[in-house]
């Protein structure tokens, strides 16, 4: 069974800095390109991040570029998402998602505000 799990979603001032993770299970993360999209009240999802099956950032949004990194160690299954210098305006629900063949996970909230 398929499954993607995020975590380390949280409150965090201006500022401050967050790493989200996303754990798979049921596929095999080697396999296949992984994103990071968000979903603010009221707004599209959007993409955030993008890494390639090696292991290699392949494209970030224009707000967040310089300020998040996206990352995966294989052989756990996990994504990561290091988010610094956080922002009001990144305050959404973010989630991790597989392009092909279209898994997602539930999302975890970040919250940033004063």
């Amino acid at each position: 069974q398929v499954q993607l799990v995020e975590s380390g979603g949280d409150l965090v001032h201006p500022g401050g800095s967050l790493t989200l993770s996303c754990t798979g299970s049921g596929f095999a993360f080697s396999n296949y390109r992984l994103n990071w999209f968000r979903q603010a009240p009221g707004k599209e999802r959007e993409l955030v991040a993008a890494i390639s099956r090696a292991g290699v950032p392949t494209d970030y949004a224009d707000s967040v570029k310089g300020r998040f990194f996206i990352s995966k160690i294989n052989y756990k299954n996990t994504l990561y998402l290091e988010m610094n210098n956080l922002k009001p305006e990144d305050t959404a629900v973010y989630y991790c998602n597989v392009p092909t063949p279209g898994y997602w996970g539930q999302g975890t909230q970040v919250t940033v505000s004063s």
